[in-house]
């Protein structure tokens, strides 16, 4: 079983990069945006070298991903642990992730931002951003396919706070969210303490996830189907098999 979060990519990676691991749905726009494996582990090769060589983060420095329920939420919090970071729950950190409805807010904390316009194909702001952050749909697009931390965590290094990357990736109980090789259909936000098994758990046991944003009820059984999902999670629909 591996013990740090970077073991767990080349692991996956090395077993079944072509597996199908995030799927994203919004149904306001119409947004579906799938993730294999290996295209999710190049999207945080990519971006873990940007908190490293464009921002100078290392392995023990404070990240908070300010993110709405989306696929970039797996995408930095699987380049935070890449790198060793911490990630918090607070802006009082040493970089903040952010979306467009909090930009301003977090541009004015003194701390370095991370923008993200949540388009899809992680797209750029059309109008701009505001002097200081960074733009991650133009800023990532220049950082290498790979990524391998010269400082890397070790097992007992916190990837939450009081959390180690060993408890992180412990196998989780019987009762959790989904079975070995499940597929979770959510609404949980993978960015947020309350919604992080929704990303944690399946990556553990091999599954996948199917997270959908704005989710229209009507919409909610056939894409089960679709999709499917082995068990669903959300306010309410109650985690079943």
């Amino acid at each position: 079983m591996a013990e740090t979060f970077p073991a767990l990519v080349a692991d996956l990676l090395r077993t079944d990069p072509g597996r199908p691991l995030v799927t994203f749905y919004d149904d306001a726009t119409g947004e579906r945006t799938e993730l294999s494996v290996a295209t999710w582990a190049n999207w945080v090769a990519k971006t873990a070298s940007l908190l490293v060589e464009e921002l100078d983060l290392e392995r023990g420095d404070r990240i908070h991903v300010d993110l709405p329920t989306h696929w970039l939420g797996p995408v930095f919090l699987g380049a935070a642990w890449t790198v060793g970071l911490v990630v918090v729950d607070s802006p009082e950190a040493d970089v903040i992730v952010s979306g467009p409805e909090r930009l301003e807010e977090h541009a004015d904390r003194g701390a370095p931002v991370i923008g993200c316009a949540l388009l899809p194909l992680g797209g750029r702001f059309p109008d701009g951003v505001p002097p200081g952050v960074h733009d991650f749909g133009v800023e990532v697009w220049s950082q290498p396919d790979s990524f391998v931390p010269w400082d890397p965590p070790g097992p007992d290094d916190e990837a939450l706070p009081g959390r180690t990357h060993r408890e992180l990736l412990a196998p989780t109980a019987d009762e959790g969210l989904l079975g070995d090789g499940g597929r979770l259909l959510t609404t949980a936000n993978p960015a947020s303490p309350s919604g992080l098994a929704s990303f944690t758990e399946p990556l553990v046991r091999r599954g996948s996830v199917v997270w959908v944003r704005h989710a229209d009820p009507s919409l909610w059984e056939h894409r089960r189907a679709t999709e499917r999902a082995t068990a669903v999670w959300s306010p309410a629909h109650p985690a079943r098999s």
